[in-house]
């Protein structure tokens, strides 16, 4: 079975901002003298929601649940800075989502990030125009490690689930995509996100689909 679609994930995959979202957050936690550990981040907090951080955060520390909206608010101004001032483009990324486009490659986003920080980084990172869509946290009731993102996606390429290709680089994301069913490039940075490796990724499971 041809792959006939690739699915993004955002942060850690096509954008470097997985320390932003945590100073970020860390930055809006410290206001009220809570803050998240570098080891907890990596280990358990890593590719959650924000709101999922911070219902964590009241059922393991005490965080009062009232100032849920506040920190969140906080939280995306002080990503929407750090977005403006380090989110640049990579050639490397261009390149390899301009190709795959001209190849036929149909190509989205799927994102625990709320909408409005997705469409920017996308932007900032010129590779808005390759994508025929993207979701964010606010497009699912249930974020990652719930399939339902990877779910819709599959869903509104009309495509089967054999039929997409996710990349992803941490557990929450990769249970998720498994979860719907599709097939997982697993990254470990931005840097494995070229356009040797995901067409090599492609014709890997493209040869086990036909072996199978």
């Amino acid at each position: 079975m041809k792959i006939k679609a690739v699915v993004f994930d955002m942060d850690g995959v096509l954008i470097e901002a997985k320390d932003w979202h945590y100073e970020a957050l860390n930055k809006a936690l410290k206001l009220f003298g809570y803050e998240i550990s570098r080891y907890d981040h990596l280990v358990t907090y890593d590719g959650l929601p924000t709101a999922k951080k911070l219902e964590m955060l009241s059922l393991e520390k005490g965080l009062p649940r009232g100032l849920h909206r506040f920190i969140n608010e906080m939280k995306q101004k002080y990503t929407v800075d750090m977005v403006h001032a380090l989110c640049v483009p990579r050639f490397f990324h261009e390149y390899a989502l301009s190709r795959l486009s001209s190849e036929g490659y149909r190509l989205a986003v799927a994102s625990n990030s709320i909408r409005d920080t997705v469409k920017l980084m996308m932007d900032k990172a010129s590779l808005s125009q390759y994508l025929e869509f993207y979701l964010s946290n606010q497009d699912v009731t249930k974020g990652k490690p719930d399939p339902e993102m990877y779910n819709v996606a599959i869903a509104r390429l009309g495509l089967k689930p054999r039929e997409v290709m996710v990349v992803e680089d941490n557990h929450n994301g990769i249970q998720a995509a498994i979860a719907a069913g599709a097939h997982v490039m697993k990254v470990d940075t931005v840097y494995d996100v070229n356009y040797e490796n995901i067409r090599k990724h492609i014709r890997m499971f493209e040869s086990e689909e036909d072996a199978g």
